[in-house]
C-alpha cells in the first residue's frame, strides 16, 4: 500500500521537481540535457524496496555490498575501530590510496563492558569508553582486483578519541586551559579544501554533562557519567574539531560557536575564503553560517544565524549586537554560550537542523530538518536555502521546503545527505530505535538510504535503496573519490537491546547471542552505474 501512495505522489509531484531542476540549471547557467546514455529510462527496471522490518542490511537489487570496517577490527597495532561509526569522508593520497576518516559518535555500554548505569563504572572502564569515541585515520589502498582495504602497516592510521588532549585554535584559553581532553559524541562533519577533516561534536552533554549560567552550577551527565572521574568542563566540548589526516594534529575551532553540531559544510569563496554551514540538532536550535576571515584558515571570522522571518543571516558579535554587550563579558563567552546568544540576536527556533549539504548544480543549500515531536512534527523535512544572487557570501536568501517527510513521500525524519558527482541526492532517515515500528512511525518499517534520481525518466522519484537492521539507522554517506561507490555506516544496530540474553540484532555476523557491531559498508553495482550514465553535461 505504501508503494502505491508513493507511486501516486511521485506522479503528481514530479512536474514540480523537475520544475526545480530546470530552475537551478538555468540559475547555474549550466544547460540541462542527457549524455553518456541513450536510454534516459535505463532506470525503469529498478524498483525501489518497500518497508520492511528484519535485522539484515536489504539491498536493491543491482545493489552489492563490501563491509570495510566493524566495531573492535584492528587497523593497526593497538588500534581498534570504535563504536557507533557515523560521518566519514575519504582524500586521495596517491594514486589508489586514500586516507579514511570515521566519527564515532557514541557507545552502547552494555556492548563494551556489560554496564548501563554510570555510577557503577570504574575509572578504568570509563577509560575504556573514551576509546570507542572521537574518530578513527585510516589508510585505504585499492586492490589490483579494484576492491577497497585497510592498509594494515600505515604510518598514518590513528585513533584521535576521548583521551587524546586536543588544543584550542589561536591558542584561546577556555577555563584556564588551552586544551581539551579529547573529541566525543562526533557526529557528522565536513572536508576543507585544504585537505583537513571537520568532526563535529553533537551531544556532548551526555558525556560531560552542562553548565546552569544563572546559577554556575554543573549539571550531571544523563547517560556516561566521565565527570565522576575525570574532571573535564563541559565548556571543552561542543565544537568543530580540524584534523589533519597526515600528521593527526588536531584543533578545536572556537570561531564556530559551541552547540551540538551536526556538521560542518564548507564552500570556498573566489577569494579563498571559507563559507561554513552548520546546524544545531536540538528541537527549536538554529543554523549557522560562518565565513573565514582569511583563505585556507578557520580559526577566525564571522558566525552568523538565520532568520527566516526576515530572510536574514544576523551576526553574532558582540562588537555589532549592544544586546549582546549586555548580556556577556566578551565574544569568547558569546560562542561558548552560543544557544542564548543566537536567540537573543533573533535567531529562528527550527525543527532539529541536522546534516547540510550544497547542490553542487545550482549551489542551493538543503538543510535536513529531522522532526519536532514537542510541536507535533513528526516527519521532518528538507529545507532548501537559495543565497541572494547564488552567492554564499550573501547575507540575504529565500528559502522553501524542498521535501517533506510523511507517507506519500515514504520517508519520515531524514539525517544524512549526500550529492553524488552527478547530481543526484542521497539521503538517509532517522526514527529513533524506541519508535521504529510504533505509531505514528509504523508505515516506515526500519530506518533507510533513498536517492532522488535528477535526470532520466524517474527523476524526482524517491527510491529507497537499502533498508537498515533492527534498531539501527545508516549514516556517513560519502563516495569515495572519483567513484561511484557509496560509503555506509549501519549504526547502533540492537541499540534497544536490555541485556545480553535478549539481544534485538545480531548483525553483522546474524548469529543468535553475538552482539551486533556498528561498521562501515562499500555499496557499489549496476544500479550505481546506470545512475551515473544519465548525467549532465
Amino acid at each position: 500500500m505504501i508503494y502505491v501512495l508513493l507511486s501516486n505522489f511521485i506522479l503528481m509531484k514530479r512536474r514540480t521537481f523537475l520544475d526545480f531542476l530546470m530552475k537551478g540549471a538555468a540559475a547555474s547557467i549550466l544547460p540541462l540535457h542527457l549524455v553518456g546514455c541513450d536510454d534516459p529510462n535505463v532506470l525503469s527496471k529498478y524498483k525501489g524496496l518497500l518497508p520492511m522490518r528484519t535485522d539484515q542490511l536489504n539491498l536493491i537489487e543491482g545493489v552489492s555490498m563490501q563491509i570495510l570496517l566493524k566495531r573492535g577490527d584492528e587497523f593497526g597495532k593497538q588500534l581498534f575501530f570504535g563504536s557507533n561509526n557515523d560521518y566519514t569522508a575519504m582524500l586521495p593520497m596517491s594514486p589508489n590510496r586514500y586516507m579514511l576518516w570515521v566519527n564515532h559518535e557514541y557507545l552502547n555500554p552494555l556492548f563494551v563492558h556489560k554496564k548501563f548505569v554510570s555510577a557503577e563504572k570504574t575509572k578504568k572502564e570509563v577509560e575504556i569508553e573514551m576509546k570507542e569515541v572521537g574518530g578513527s585515520l585510516i589508510e585505504i589502498e585499492r586492490l589490483d582486483s579494484g576492491e577497497l582495504k585497510v592498509v594494515q602497516d600505515s604510518i598514518y592510521n590513528r585513533k584521535i578519541d576521548g583521551l587524546t588532549s586536543i588544543p584550542f585554535a589561536n591558542q584561546i584559553n577556555i577555563l584556564d586551559q588551552d586544551s581539551a581532553l579529547g573529541t566525543l559524541a562526533n557526529c557528522a562533519g565536513g572536508k576543507t579544501p585544504w585537505g583537513t577533516f571537520l568532526t563535529c561534536e553533537e551531544n556532548y552533554d551526555g558525556f560531560y554533562g552542562e553548565r546552569d549560567y544563572k546559577t554556575g552550577n554543573r549539571i550531571p551527565s544523563e547517560h556516561y557519567g566521565w565527570e565522576n572521574h575525570f574532571d573535564c568542563p563541559p565548556e571543552h566540548y561542543g565544537w568543530v574539531v580540524e584534523i589533519n589526516p597526515k600528521s593527526g594534529e588536531a584543533q578545536k575551532l572556537t570561531a564556530l560557536g559551541r552547540c551540538a553540531h551536526e556538521c560542518a559544510t564548507v564552500f570556498q569563496l573566489e577569494d579563498g575564503r571559507c563559507v561554513v554551514y552548520t546546524g544545531d540538532d536540538a528541537n527549536d536550535e538554529h543554523l549557522y553560517k560562518f565565513i573565514s576571515k582569511r583563505p585556507n584558515d578557520l580559526s577566525e571570522g564571522t558566525l552568523y544565524v538565520a532568520n527566516l522571518e526576515l530572510n536574514l543571516w544576523i551576526p553574532i558579535d558582540i562588537e555589532k549586537q549592544d544586546i549582546l554587550k549586555a548580556n556577556f563579558s566578551n565574544q569568547l563567552e558569546v560562542l561558548i554560550r552560543l544557544r542564548e546568544a543566537a536567540k537573543l540576536v533573533g535567531a529562528t527556533p527550527l525543527d532539529r537542523p541536522e546534516d547540510i549539504e550544497i547542490d553542487p548544480i545550482t549551489g542551493h543549500v538543503l538543510i535536513a530538518l529531522t522532526n519536532n515531536k514537542p510541536k507535533g512534527n513528526f516527519m521532518g523535512s528538507i529545507l532548501k536555502l537559495i543565497s541572494d544572487d547564488n552567492n554564499h557570501e550573501s547575507l540575504s536568501f529565500s528559502h522553501e521546503t524542498f521535501l517533506a517527510g510523511g507517507e506519500e513521500t515514504g520517508f519520515a525524519c531524514p539525517d544524512n545527505l549526500v550529492f553524488d558527482q552527478k547530481g543526484n541526492l542521497w539521503f538517509t532517515t532517522d526514527i529513533s530505535g524506541s519508535a521504529i515500528g510504533s505509531e505514528p512511525y509504523k508505515a516506515f518499517g526500519n530506518n533507510a538510504l533513498f536517492v532522488v534520481p535528477r535526470f532520466g525518466e524517474r527523476a524526482g522519484e524517491i527510491l529507497r535503496i537499502a533498508s537498515a537492521p533492527m534498531d539501527a539507522e545508516l549514516t556517513g554517506v560519502s563516495f569515495v573519490p572519483d567513484s561511484n561507490e557509496l560509503l555506509v555506516c549501519v549504526q547502533h544496530p540492537g541499540e534497544e537491546s536490555k541485556d545480553l540474553d535478549n539481544l534485538t540484532s545480531n548483525w553483522p555476523e546474524g548469529k543468535k547471542g553475538v552482539v551486533p557491531k556498528s561498521a562501515v559498508v562499500i555499496l557499489s553495482g549496476e544500479f550505481f552505474d546506470d545512475l551515473w550514465s544519465i548525467s549532465m553535461r
